[in-house]
């Protein structure tokens, strides 16, 4: 039985949302595996519009199994808050339907109040974080001293564990002049919650491992893109997870080897939000019109995202790295009515052609993009869901990119509507 692992291929919000609301329907369990409460996916069923955070897509389909693993690193509050959201919108999420690891790192409001402390201090050099704490606990998970989920069955235990925390964290208050919660408050807090927050948890390689036995259908769901990886991407500006494929594994406890495609999402054309470099950002009216268009604001931030033209270079390293069968081409309608289009093809460097995308910040930042380009097309793409629908320009567009990134789009998104999607090739290798 095959399974599948998404992941994005750029700097994020490629349109996972919808990708893995699509593939979730055929899935029986969807599993998140890296991350925090920082990622946004935004799905649309039925007219309603869900933006998660911290859940996974499979909550909002009935009957699904969902799943939060261990390589997420877990805020209680924001998660209740979450859940709260979704039943508002006639979502229940409970501990039949979402599995929770109890070794996922737990994110506390000293981490968040670290976070926003040192990214004030950056001023112009500032890395662009969410502010929600999520680096600060993935430092505290990899220096063995981070709180997890398991931690709250046990009081005594935590409390502890919370007061080796401290001694370290304190001395960082000191230095930042950050406040830090009262110590017995917190702990009352986190003992609140975990009462609420305990018949959630459960060895999640385990519930893995059960439904592989069982010949069910798994999705892995990532957040992020391949861009923002903590070893492959545009390091300093990353996030602190590895958002790869192979992370899928590591990241719930589930064999690598078990996972049968990969598939990429992949953005008709380019954007990110925050700082760091973007060698096919456009400022002009293009850039602005690619943001408008295509509604490009963070799910989780409101954060304007910059907008520029499809860099071949980067995504075809990322999904090389990242070991991707094919890709999800999303936001196709949003290139609808340019009368031409751009796609960077290679680098210049200090007066060199490269056709890779360096690992050093600065070469990062001085990279020329090299483009080609292909005519637009006056007519709508949107709703079309067979190839044979698209305008013959955008078909050729489409031809065009799988040429250069050496790789198949097994799906091509026309709208945030689940059902205007064009199936090519079967993640699941069932049609």
């Amino acid at each position: 039985m095959s399974h599948v692992t998404i992941v994005g291929t750029q700097w994020g919000d490629e349109g996972k949302g919808k990708v893995v609301d699509w593939l979730s329907e055929r899935a029986d369990l969807v599993a998140r595996f890296q991350g925090g409460h920082n990622a946004g996916h935004t799905l649309v069923i039925e007219g309603v519009t869900y933006a998660l955070s911290l859940l996974p897509s499979g909550v909002v389909r009935k009957g699904k199994q969902s799943l939060i693993g261990n390589g997420v690193v877990f805020d209680p509050w924001a998660f209740f808050e979450e859940v709260g959201r979704v039943a508002d919108k006639g979502i229940s999420v409970t501990p039949e339907n979402l599995k929770i690891s109890d070794a996922a790192t737990l994110i506390l409001p000293l981490h968040t109040a670290l976070d926003q402390a040192r990214e004030a201090r950056r001023g112009k050099e500032k890395i662009g974080t969410t502010g929600r704490g999520i680096g600060p606990a993935y430092e505290d998970k990899v220096g063995r001293r981070a709180l997890r989920t398991g931690d709250l069955k046990d009081p005594d235990l935590l409390r502890s564990r919370l007061a080796l925390l401290y001694d370290h964290y304190e001395i960082l208050a000191k230095g930042l002049d950050i406040r830090l919660p009262e110590f017995d408050e917190l702990a009352a807090e986190l003992d609140a919650l975990g009462a609420r927050l305990t018949p959630y948890l459960v060895p999640a390689w385990k519930v893995l491992d059960e439904a592989h036995a069982q010949n069910q259908r798994i999705l892995f769901e990532g957040a992020q893109g391949a861009m923002l990886d903590i070893d492959h991407g545009t390091y300093p500006f990353v996030t602190s997870s590895n958002t790869q494929a192979a992370n899928a594994g590591l990241g719930t406890g589930f064999g690598a080897a078990k996972q049968a495609h990969v598939l990429g999402i992949t953005k008709a054309y380019t954007t990110r939000v925050g700082s760091g470099p973007f060698p096919t950002e456009d400022e002009g009216e293009d850039g602005q019109k690619l943001a408008k268009v295509g509604h490009e604001f963070g799910v989780v931030t409101g954060r304007p995202r910059r907008c520029g033209w499809f860099d071949v270079v980067m995504v075809r390293q990322a999904l090389k790295v990242g070991g991707v069968d094919s890709i999800a081409l999303t936001k196709l309608d949003v290139l609808d009515g340019f009368e031409t289009l751009k796609i960077c093809v290679g680098y210049k460097l200090q007066g060199e052609t490269i056709d890779y995308f360096p690992s050093n910040a600065e070469d990062q930042e001085k990279v020329e993009p090299i483009y080609e380009t292909l005519p637009g097309w006056p007519e709508t793409t949107a709703g079309c869901q067979k190839m044979e629908d698209l305008p013959a320009a955008a078909q050729a567009y489409v031809a065009r990119l799988e040429t250069l990134i050496d790789v198949p789009a097994s799906l091509v998104s026309t709208s945030p509507k689940r059902e205007d999607t064009i199936l090519r090739i079967d993640p699941f290798g069932e049609l």
